[in-house]
């Protein structure tokens, strides 16, 4: 298989692992932007019953359903070539939580409840879904890069009264799937249920506590319940918790994922979530631009509210910005943004536009973005410079004020900006790819809004003459409004929903079809003279707009020599790597 190129794009790279009833590899999608990682999963062949292709597109079925969560990785193709059956599937990059629960090591009790917490969560989902897992542990589960838990290896789902199929290739209506010491008594007889993920959860935790295997633990010889108590330091309320959800007889367990998960979240306060090792030293963000730059560090508060725009949380984040001075007294702060991995676009219980479709998985390298939408008096600073391709107008809006965002500017008038600023500091600045700028929007939130559910006048420019959900009407203020003025999000970013739309780098397509898995610019490779003024993507909802249009995956585009009172800008610049 290795170096075989599969359906035409897929070219395998390595071998990852094997199972009894397939194989997974390593590969490159060759026809998408950048060759993204993603792993093909291929049924061993030999599997000659007529049925075994039905069960294939079944299974497939239940993995695009259940890819829609944004912690189960995102089915991307399923085919048949040269008589053999392949599932192709989002690559997790990060690391199985094996290498974190390990034999002799014991892990303390809050980021035992945390990880509970965080698989219960996905669990729900895939219950809710009427699926048993029915191989949940520590190898299936997996940690990205920015700490978020990542449910994988769906080859043994067994929707509930499918068939399956047995190592001998034939069908049959129930077959033992699973790994010794996390499956439990009825799931080893061939008869799984909701609750069986919920043993092979309370088993992950009850080693995390002990580390100790969960084969080498002792089980009282009246009862069959695995004895472990006497091996961890742990509470008596958690002990509680994991003794019912690892109940030998599965009468006696939480019955779902999602009553496990009311257990745990009724009895116990989920702590913020915890790595069991420090993670390395963060250089100091001075030496990414130079010593010459003043950084700081300072704190913002998030704010987090419910379906009626009422605030139900409260949290102060620590942000590092730097500080790029353009003259006359004029600040370009910077925020630093850190890489990681999340799922662009809309799900579908946000009734997306077909524009924010499919939703898939992009990887996120670090980079600087500008903290508000560039100002006018940032704008004047600039526009002062030295031209490189094309005059630009020191004083555009129509709505004056020096701290309101400049207006009236086009996409090549943001690029001319971009180019003197990096020709005076003698580092690339550049417009946001998309990805990047909803990256940078969510801020680790999969709601509609980095704010929660739903968004409110109180927290946005917009026109409040319209609501969002359940969100209440308010204030239409039919003009820009200072920078700054509303809540930031997470990453510390202000006015990402509403005052003006923002340019993006890329080119418009009318959906996320063959997007690019990283963040760079999605740019039409024709750069004849006929697409020189083709559409460019704009993101962020403005001013005089509802507040659909201003939700963390809404984007719209227009010509880039459009220049109107509702279009504006942020840039970035790239973080290099240290050492």
């Amino acid at each position: 298989m290795l170096g075989q190129l599969l359906d035409g794009r897929y070219k395998i790279l390595e071998k990852l692992g094997e199972g009894a009833f397939g194989e997974t590899y390593l590969a490159q999608d060759q026809k998408r932007p950048g060759s993204p990682h993603c792993v093909v999963k291929r049924l061993k062949p030999g599997y000659t019953d007529h049925r075994v292709l039905e069960l294939f597109e079944k299974e497939a079925e239940v993995l695009e359903r259940l890819g829609r969560h944004p912690q189960i990785p995102q089915l991307l193709a399923h085919f048949a070539d040269e008589q053999e059956l392949f599932i192709v599937q989002d690559y997790i990059e990060g690391h199985s939580l094996r290498k974190e629960i390990r034999p002799g090591r014991r892990l303390n009790e809050d980021y035992v409840v945390r990880m509970l917490h965080d698989i219960l969560q996905v669990l729900v989902f895939v219950h809710q879904n009427n699926v048993v897992h029915r191989d949940i542990k520590p190898e299936n589960i997996m940690r990205q890069l920015n700490g978020t838990l990542m449910l994988i290896d769906f080859g043994a789902v067994k929707e509930l009264g499918t068939m399956s199929v047995n190592p001998m290739g034939q069908i049959a209506t129930s077959v033992v799937i699973g790994t010794l010491g996390y499956m439990p008594t009825e799931q080893a007889k061939g008869k799984p249920r909701l609750c069986s993920d919920v043993y092979s959860v309370g088993m992950i935790g009850i080693e995390a506590l002990t580390g100790v295997y969960p084969l080498s633990l002792p089980e009282d010889p009246q009862t069959g319940e695995v004895i472990w108590r006497d091996r961890a330091e742990v509470s008596d309320r958690l002990a509680d918790i994991l003794d019912q959800m690892v109940r030998d007889r599965h009468t006696l367990r939480y019955s779902s994922a999602n009553e496990a998960l009311l257990a745990l979240q009724a009895m116990i306060d989920i702590p913020p979530n915890p790595l069991p090792a420090a993670p390395p030293a963060k250089p100091s963000i001075a030496q990414y631009l130079g010593s010459t730059i003043n950084a700081l560090t300072l704190k913002v508060d998030v704010l987090t509210v419910n379906m009626q725009g009422q605030e139900t949380l409260r949290r102060a984040n620590e942000i590092e910005l730097v500080s790029e001075d353009l003259g006359d007294g004029t600040i370009l702060e910077l925020i630093a943004i850190m890489g990681g991995t999340f799922r662009m676009g809309s799900p579908e219980d946000e009734i997306p536009d077909e524009a924010e479709t499919p939703q898939h998985s992009v990887a996120v390298h670090p980079f600087f973005m500008s903290m508000f939408p560039v100002t006018q008096a940032q704008w004047r600073s600039i526009a002062a410079l030295p031209v490189v391709n094309r005059e630009l107008d020191p004083a555009p809006s129509r709505f004056r004020g020096k701290d309101r965002p400049v207006e009236m500017v086009s996409w090549y008038d943001a690029i001319e900006f971009c180019a003197r600023l990096s020709q005076r500091h003698g580092r690339t600045y550049r417009l946001p790819s998309e990805a990047e700028w909803e990256y940078a929007c969510r801020a680790g939130t999969t709601t509609p809004f980095h704010y929660g559910e739903t968004l409110t006048p109180d927290l946005s420019n917009y026109n409040g003459n319209h609501t969002f959900g359940s969100g209440p009407k308010g204030v239409y203020r039919e003009e820009t409004t200072p920078v700054g003025i509303f809540p930031a999000n997470a990453f510390g970013l202000h006015d990402m929903h509403g005052n003006v739309w923002e340019w993006c780098a890329d080119h418009w397509h009318d959906t996320y079809e063959n997007a690019p898995r990283n963040s760079q610019a999605w740019l039409i490779e024709d750069e004849s003279e006929s697409n020189t003024h083709f559409p460019r993507v704009l993101r962020g909802g403005a001013w005089n707009r509802d507040p659909w249009t201003c939700r963390s995956a809404y984007r719209d585009r227009d010509q880039p020599t459009t220049r109107n009172k509702f279009i504006g800008f942020r840039i970035v610049c790239d973080l290099p790597k240290i050492g």
